[in-house]
């Protein structure tokens, strides 16, 4: 199954893009202390180098004919990462991205979502492009990945520093949307391979909430798939997207979403969904 990116789906992703990235930039400007922590292992400043390094290189995929942002150490990285080992590429950029001055840094991401914006303003956001594990992702998916990106990270600088920060479920929506089910749609690589060896039995789970169109993401013998609804599911997922988010980068443990109400999951065979969420997985 393909799924067709509206016009407005693609102007919401755009605006989504441009808004938090400002937003984010609001927020890291109140960082009392560039070197607090904000993770186990980033300091603010690691934290906003890490999304503007991203910023960077979807600004050198944006401009197709450009030289890669990464040189060919992590560019061979990057080719052969998988779910598993983002954490791997992560060290390697970032030792290899020094600034870590935010007012620098933040400068660098506002100028480089300006000019993603700039250049894909009349393409075509179903344009696949080359991504981790050697997966296609459209281009409205990319997009929507930095925006989460934005999201999350901003979470994390708000929690630590206990500074104020929102995550609109319109905009992280966009996430599930354009970009998990966009990369499942074309092609996912290397990046959900796993040492499990695959199950003959088909897991079917069906995801819902009000702010996605609803899709069923099939798991058969190691492979994902996308299919329409009405066809016979193992679970049904209903979601807030800002908590999904969290939970799937391991912000929000599973029994808090569920005791939240946040998620809400259901069906004849829930208990299959753990093998499903083994493949079907984040960092």
């Amino acid at each position: 199954m393909t799924t067709a990116i509206t016009a407005d789906r693609w102007q919401s992703v755009r605006r989504a893009y441009r808004v938090t990235g400002a937003r984010f930039a609001e927020l890291v400007a109140r960082v009392p202390d560039p070197d607090a922590m904000v993770t186990a292992d980033w300091t603010a400043a690691d934290t906003v180098a890490h999304v503007a390094m991203i910023a960077k290189m979807y600004t050198s995929l944006a401009h197709s004919d450009s030289t890669p942002f990464l040189d060919a150490r992590a560019q061979d990285q990057l080719e052969k990462t998988t779910v598993d080992t983002v954490s791997v590429l992560n060290t390697l950029v970032l030792r290899d991205f020094p600034e870590r001055d935010i007012g620098v840094l933040v400068t660098g991401l506002l100028a480089d979502i300006d000019e993603v914006l700039r250049v894909t303003e009349d393409a075509d956001p179903a344009t696949p492009l080359d991504w981790l594990g050697d997966s296609k992702v459209p281009l409205a998916g990319v997009l929507a990945h930095l925006v989460n990106e934005l999201q999350i990270h901003g979470w994390d600088i708000a929690k630590a520093l206990k500074l104020p920060w929102t995550m609109p479920p319109g905009d992280a929506a966009l996430f599930f949307d354009l970009f998990m089910v966009g990369v499942l749609t074309h092609d996912t690589g290397h990046l959900l391979d796993t040492d499990e060896p695959p199950r003959d039995r088909r897991i079917a789970v069906a995801f819902r909430s009000a702010y996605t169109s609803p899709v069923v993401l099939v798991l058969h013998r190691g492979l994902v798939t996308v299919e329409r609804p009405g066809g016979p599911v193992d679970v049904r997922i209903s979601f807030d997207p800002p908590t999904l988010n969290l939970m799937l980068f391991h912000r929000v443990g599973k029994a808090r979403a569920a005791l939240t109400r946040k998620i809400v999951v259901s069906g004849p065979r829930p208990w299959l969904l753990p093998a499903f969420l083994r493949v079907v997985r984040l960092p």
